[in-house]
């Protein structure tokens, strides 16, 4: 999908229509988008738990990346962002379109 890299858009704190600078937001890894994740097995076992044999429960299920994934959504939702050229202030998309590929134009 094609957007342009200048975009009338309303600007909250300009109270009006200004120009604004498009741009997609940086790919979040696993770490930062969720930094309390790390290494939970660790710590169960270090809590006693997730020893010796047998059913672990939730934990003998197998990763979710092995389920099922009928009728799965193939593409992701882009994170777009407009910078005021005026007071230089950032918005966030609303919402967000979906699209395999975005290009800047």
């Amino acid at each position: 999908m094609k957007v342009p890299k200048k975009i009338k858009h309303y600007c909250p704190k300009c109270k009006k229509h200004t120009e604004m600078t498009v741009s997609e937001a940086k790919k979040r890894t696993r770490s930062t988008a969720h930094p309390m994740s790390r290494g939970s097995n660790s710590r169960l076992r270090g809590r006693g738990l997730r020893r010796g044999y047998g059913n672990y429960n939730k934990y003998s299920k197998p990763a979710i990346s092995k389920f099922k994934r009928t009728g799965a959504k193939i593409s992701k939702k882009v994170d777009l962002r407009y910078k005021c050229n005026t007071c230089n202030k950032i918005l966030v998309q609303s919402g967000g379109i979906r699209t395999k590929k975005l290009e800047l134009v």
